[in-house]
């Protein structure tokens, strides 16, 4: 019969289960409960997927056995939907059974459990099972409890109280899990957008083909080792699961606004790019004015000479220039007095030998943007932040949009776009700059740069950080936690199909 201190225990658990967010916790507290409740030995749980019932709690008292506690996989094979296993029959029918002793019943094929009993020495006896349902009436799985003792240890048959509580107990939990699970597609839902945009971001260009999947996969492997350090006692600072997800899900998303970002500035290869072959042409069309001139007896042999070996040699001198990782002063220099020449017709008409675009990027001193286009690239950073003003974020992901747009934001107040300093940046955003800034000096698929060596990067990273630029002691652990991996692991990662699950594992 039940008692008062049943119907409280229920009711108890029906309460922690409205409450439980964390499936693995959720199936747990239900097994454990209902065994106590019933006063049994054994429970297992499994969950149905793909036409099968999978383990996924089990435990026995009297065995010590206790499996699947925090999500761990039971190496177990599953069980087939065929009506001669008592549990599938129960999926198969959406129908409680009770066994008072399976050694005295011929429905079903035990040969399963006594197999296990005279390997073991364990006596199955009763055993009661109910399938779990969700509102829609869809299977979720099977709660499977097994041997009823008295107060002296002998099996008993469970009774219609058992059946009771084991059916509301089922019911409460198949509510709890479907909301659950409700939840957890939600979130992969966001998840799978989010992938979708980091992919479109990658994608439309060559040169940024994997920096999103590295930033991702830093920021992710930065925030469990600092979680590892925590458990060290080497920091106060932890990441739990959300707040992980957070740091995750601004990575994926730094670079969103590079969607806006014109191509010829982003695929900016060298310093005139696509302006080279049509300086190419206008330096063939003053070989061929001059030379006309010549013809015409406009212009001495001589001068012409000197003219034609000139447009030759600044031609070469141009080429070297465009692809040059740094130009010195004397070569900024020689760009600027060419700038100043051009070819003048009989007609009055001028043709300068260099336009002013042309000179400005030929005057660039390192890298292949000029002022304006670099201010077009940075312009990225605020679009990420405008793109992501436009999405709602729960208040569990509030802060995705922060740590994503504020990325190139540096300690000293010297970054873009608006120039917080260290009092302002927490330290996803710090994460983010560093790891950013780390796959910027080392990628290897950047025509306009080679890669640095990773020493030599991390020397770069802390000659930043004494700047004033970059959060020192977070350099430090990068540099710990990549020293962790081999060479190969980011790129591996980053080049995986299924590159997302790889670090939400």
């Amino acid at each position: 019969m039940l008692t008062q201190e049943n119907l409280k225990d229920v009711v108890r658990l029906g309460i922690e289960l409205t409450e439980e967010k964390d499936k693995n916790r959720l199936f747990e507290k239900l097994l454990a409960t209902a065994i106590e409740i019933t006063g049994c030995d054994a429970g297992t749980l499994y969950l149905y997927r793909e036409g099968f019932l999978h383990f996924k709690v089990m435990k026995t008292l009297s065995q010590k056995v206790d499996r699947g506690r925090d999500g761990e996989v039971i190496d177990l094979p599953p069980v087939a939907l065929r009506e001669e296993n008592v549990c599938a029959f129960a999926a198969i029918h959406r129908e409680m059974v009770n066994i008072p002793d399976v050694y005295d019943s011929e429905r079903f094929d035990f040969s399963g459990p006594k197999r296990y009993d005279t390997l073991t020495g364990y006596r199955t006896g009763s055993m009661l099972v109910v399938p779990l349902e969700n509102a829609e009436g869809a299977l979720i799985g099977v709660l499977q409890l097994m041997n009823k003792l008295s107060q002296d240890g002998a099996l008993l048959p469970f009774t219609e109280d058992d059946e009771f509580i084991l059916q509301s107990l089922g019911s409460m939990t198949a509510v709890s899990l479907a909301n659950v699970i409700y939840i957890d597609e939600i979130k992969a839902q966001m998840f799978s957008f989010v992938q979708a945009f980091a992919a479109a971001v990658d994608e439309r260009t060559p040169y940024n083909g994997s920096h999103t999947r590295k930033v991702t996969i830093c920021a992710d492997m930065l925030a469990r080792h600092i979680n590892r350090l925590h458990a060290e006692g080497r920091t106060e600072e932890f990441f739990d699961d959300n707040r992980r997800e957070q740091l995750v899900l601004a990575a994926a998303l730094h670079d969103i606004g590079k969607m806006v970002v014109p191509l010829e500035v982003m695929n900016k290869a060298t310093r005139l790019d696509a302006r080279l072959p049509v300086l190419r042409q206008r330096f063939r069309l003053l070989h061929a004015l001059y030379e006309r001139d010549l013809l015409k007896g406009l212009l001495s042999r001589e001068d012409y000479e000197k003219t034609d070996a000139y447009l030759r040699e600044s031609l070469h001198f141009i080429e070297d220039c465009n692809g040059a990782g740094f130009l010195p002063d004397e070569a900024l220099q020689q760009v600027r007095e060419l700038a100043g020449r051009s070819y003048t017709g009989e007609d009055g008409e001028t043709i300068p030998y260099l336009t002013e675009e042309e000179r400005d990027c030929l005057l660039i001193c390192k890298g292949t943007l000029t002022a304006a286009e670099r201010l077009v690239m940075e312009s990225h950073a605020e679009m990420t932040g405008k793109i992501l003003d436009k999405v709602r974020f729960d208040r569990k992901y509030a802060q995705v949009r922060r740590f994503a747009a504020d990325h190139h934001e540096y300690l000293n107040g010297s970054g873009y776009p608006r120039h917080l300093t260290a009092g302002e940046l927490p330290l996803e955003t710090r994460i983010l700059t560093v790891v950013d800034v780390f796959d910027a000096l080392t990628c290897t698929d950047r025509p306009y740069k080679k890669p640095i060596p990773r020493p030599k990067a991390f020397a770069i990273l802390h000659d930043m950080a004494k700047n004033g630029q970059l959060d020192d002691t977070l350099v430090g652990y990068l540099e710990e936690a990549l020293a962790e991996t081999d060479g190969e692991t980011l790129e591996r990662l980053a080049s995986a199909h299924d590159w997302w699950s790889a670090h939400r594992e």
